[in-house]
């Protein structure tokens, strides 16, 4: 434990540092960046999906249930050597479009690369004033894509744009960018922020789906629960160890699913991300996720059922547990603590990779050792453990079968939607997965229901199930088969008899001697 507190003292400090920086559709540019795109200088100020609202009877002010993005106090300030050197110039621009009008935005003059800034070429050929941004409007609305301007007066260091709330008439995936063109305006600092919103809350149109599910899943979690905890509660005396480890599974699906419906909710209602619930929900969430790995390990080695304890697996299965553990922390934490616009895909498969090694660990280690418990079991005949064990096996082949096609459509699905227009479907992967990880704790439920029989499918001490010294040994460095303890163990039953008729052999004899006398 004392070399897992550096670990942890990080994951901390590192989830600490993700809490502070997080929002929601208040998008907040406080400390955000413009960076280089070609010939602009670009920030992204966010992308959501946004739903039709009827237009509101008073224009200057949205009514409650429409969709609207709403500008509040953004200022830019420039360099005081830019204003020093340059009075009245410079100009940025804040650029809202759907995402199918991707294509107006920038041009390319006979062909070559795209710009977003007019180039002398471009400028030559008519279609647009040289150091403009270059827009056209959309074929479906000539009112898109909207353009707010703030331009820089004097040797004044700040700029604002106009506050002004924008009426979305047309669902959609709706992109927000600040841009400029001017090179002396570099290192131009933003402050302010814009406020998405739906008709039915400030949640965005991908995550509104979710709220739902996550409804539906707490309760089917809650059934569950019921269904179990009286079957635990009515035959507690014959609980066995992989049944407690089942019931602590289920209470943390029933906490997390309930924690990402409040989580949902409450960003709904106010438009901010609720920092500690998010947190918490994470947490519940990696922890179950890790618990249930271990569980379908665990129970995979004979656990409880043909087999007292791990022995020399347990340091083994805890610390591959506990780096699970990290890994899941941090990739959910970057990916649901922090900003409603994605972040960038780098750090994401930075961080999604571990994850994705160590699950295939578990599959690895998972299906070795459940061959091995399988042959031993059939070995010694239980025929009653093996019935088990073998619906055990069927329920995983099919759960990872299943595993392999959600990845497939996850990576087709993200290849063939680089730009966010399917985002109305995007919340079916997140809920493929929770009714897979769902379903097969339903299946083992099944397999080990409390039960007045549950005992006879535990661990028996009769000697003949003694599994940790092999395995331990087979783990940590393959030896060669023993002789001496197959021979041990193919006589002991020999020994046995040859002992009985032993001590009846002397009898035999002394009737043989008094018949003769």
């Amino acid at each position: 434990m004392a070399g897992g507190g550096p670990l942890f003292l990080l994951l901390w400090l590192f989830s600490a540092g993700v809490l502070l920086s997080c929002e929601a559709s208040v998008h907040d540019y406080g400390s955000r960046r413009f960076a280089v795109k070609g010939n602009a200088f670009v920030l992204h100020g966010g992308s959501e999906g946004l739903y039709t609202a009827a237009p509101s009877p008073n224009s200057s002010a949205p009514a409650s249930g429409n969709s609207f993005i709403r500008f509040e106090k953004i200022t830019f300030r420039r360099p005081k050597e830019a204003a020093a050197k340059q009075k009245n110039a410079g100009t940025v621009k804040a650029i809202i479009f759907e995402v199918e009008d991707r294509k107006n935005i920038g041009g390319s003059a006979y062909g070559g690369q795209r710009a977003i800034c007019c180039t002398a070429d471009l400028a030559k050929l008519g279609a647009c004033t040289q150091g403009t941004i270059i827009y056209r409007h959309s074929d479906h609305s000539p009112d898109w894509p909207q353009v707010l301007s703030a331009s820089f007066k004097g040797s004044n260091p700040e700029a604002t744009l106009p506050s002004k709330t924008i009426q979305i008439t047309r669902t959609g995936m709706y992109n927000l960018y600040f841009i400029f063109c001017d090179p002396s305006l570099e290192g131009l600092q933003i402050q302010g922020k814009t406020i998405w919103k739906n008709p039915t809350g400030y949640l965005p149109g991908s995550m509104r789906p979710l709220m739902k599910f996550y409804g539906l899943m707490s309760l089917a979690f809650l059934m569950l629960g019921i269904c179990w905890f009286s079957q635990y509660a009515r035959f507690w005396t014959e609980v066995m160890p992989v049944q407690n480890c089942i019931t602590l599974v289920i209470a943390l699906g029933m906490i997390e699913t309930t924690l990402w419906y409040f989580e949902y909710a409450e960003l709904n209602h106010t438009g901010i991300r609720p920092k500690e619930i998010t947190f918490w929900a994470v947490t519940f969430g990696a922890v179950k996720r890790t618990v249930s790995r271990v569980l379908v390990l665990i129970v995979s080695m004979g656990y409880g059922v043909v087999r007292p304890t791990l022995g020399g697996l347990t340091s083994n299965v805890t610390l591959l547990g506990g780096t699970f553990f990290g890994a899941s922390e941090i990739l959910e934490l970057v990916e649901n603590v922090g900003a409603v616009s994605d972040v960038s895909r780098k750090p994401r498969l930075f961080l999604a990779l571990p994850v994705a090694v160590l699950d295939a660990f578990f599959i690895i280690w998972i299906f070795t050792s459940l061959s091995k418990t399988l042959k031993r079991l059939q070995a010694r005949r239980m025929s009653g453990k093996l019935e088990i064990y073998r619906k055990f096996t069927y329920a995983l082949i099919v759960t990872v079968l299943v595993s392999v096609a959600c990845i497939g459509f996850e990576l087709y699905f993200k290849a063939t939607d680089a730009y966010g227009e399917r985002w109305r479907s995007a919340w079916i992967i997140s809920a493929l997965w929770q009714v897979l990880s769902f379903s097969l704790l339903c299946a083992i439920c099944a397999l080990w229901a409390p039960s007045q029989n549950s005992m006879r499918f535990a661990y028996l001490d009769d000697g003949s199930e003694d599994f940790d010294q092999e395995d331990s040994r087979s783990l940590i460095k393959p030896l060669p088969y023993s002789y001496k303890d197959s021979w041990s163990f193919s006589v002991s039953s020999d020994v046995k008899r040859m002992r009985k008729f032993d001590t009846a052999a002397p009898k035999d004899d002394e009737n043989e001697e008094e018949k003769t006398e």
